[in-house]
């Protein structure tokens, strides 16, 4: 039998890499003020996030004893952050400050089982081509954009943004295989399945 985890996300890419693990896992939605604190770096933030959503999801776990998953991805240029888009406009904001640069995209994943609790970070370069404000309207248009740290999906149309990425696709996605795998088989549930 597979391994079994509560996903304390509804994001489906999250859903979709888990599945790609050979992991079975029921969602568990929660609720955190993704809100940055002052002067709190991008890193800082994801851990923060994915341990907050851990926890959360923890106390929201049904009776099933399981462990917890939990991820949170910001986009950063330098010290600026960019979360999800509130709006067409912000996301045109956020795609034009990006064209032509490089940014780092910080994810953390947290795995809690309520005796013990994990935190791993991932970083991504990723260099995005310069960006018309005809092609950013267009992108809008496809729906991507609405849902995603820094208004764009690695996995979508903005794949032809990217010039280049240096680290991790899935974690860009969203959820970090390499370091996912490893918590998960610190915490019992290993990935591949036993010889």
């Amino acid at each position: 039998m597979s391994p079994f985890l509560y996903l304390a996300s509804a994001s489906p890419r999250r859903q979709q890499l888990l599945t790609q693990l050979g992991v079975r896992h029921e969602v568990i939605r929660v609720e955190v003020d993704e809100s940055p604190r002052p002067a709190e770096s991008a890193e800082d933030l994801v851990c923060r996030l994915a341990s907050a959503k851990a926890q959360a999801g923890l106390a929201a776990r049904p009776a099933r004893e399981a462990p917890v998953l939990a991820a949170d991805t910001a986009v950063a240029l330098g010290t600026e952050l960019f979360g999800k888009p509130a709006d067409e406009a912000d996301a045109a904001r956020m795609l034009g400050r990006l064209a032509g640069r490089t940014h780092l995209v910080w994810t953390a994943v947290a795995v809690t089982d309520g005796q013990r609790e994990r935190v791993e970070l991932c970083r991504s370069a990723v260099t995005f081509r310069a960006i018309t404000t005809d092609e950013i309207a267009a992108y809008w248009r496809t729906g991507e954009p609405g849902d995603k740290a820094g208004a764009y999906a690695i996995q979508g149309c903005a794949a032809q943004f990217i010039a280049e990425l240096r680290g991790s696709y899935s974690g860009v996605m969203g959820l970090p295989l390499f370091e996912t795998a490893r918590l998960l088989t610190l915490f019992g549930c290993p990935v591949l399945p036993a010889s």
